[in-house]
């Protein structure tokens, strides 16, 4: 049985799929972009920026699933651009203060929805 989330702490779909959806005991959460849920804008200023926006957006939607960035077991990094990948990992490290880093890809792709440099999808344990 799978359990959709939805949550006003992220940015709502652009197209017919759900922020995310919880089946057993894994949550897939969609591809995140960096806009900003309170006021619709995108964040793209920077990479770093956009990045902060976009993990600050998974971690909305794993809160509503009662779960956490460190439940994280998998995440897909697409990136516009790879010469912004220590950047990326800059930031996103941040968000593992532990160091309790899950298994992740990052592959560089020719174009994103809206236009975002930056787009991460995460499966966390609930």
């Amino acid at each position: 049985m799978k359990t959709i989330i939805t949550t006003k702490n992220a940015p709502a779909p652009i197209g017919p799929y759900s922020q995310a959806v919880k089946s057993g005991n894994l949550i897939y959460v969609s591809g995140m972009v960096a806009k900003d849920p309170s006021t619709g804008n995108m964040v793209t200023a920077n990479i770093k920026e956009e990045t902060q926006k976009v993990m600050e957006n998974i971690r909305g939607v794993l809160v509503e699933a009662e779960s956490k960035l460190d439940n994280i077991v998998k995440t897909t990094i697409f990136l516009t651009n790879m010469d912004d990948f220590a950047q990326v990992n800059e930031v996103y490290g941040s968000f593992f203060p532990n160091g309790n880093f899950p298994a992740r890809e990052t592959v560089q792709v020719s174009r994103l929805p809206l236009n975002v440099n930056i787009e991460i999808s995460v499966i966390a344990e609930a």
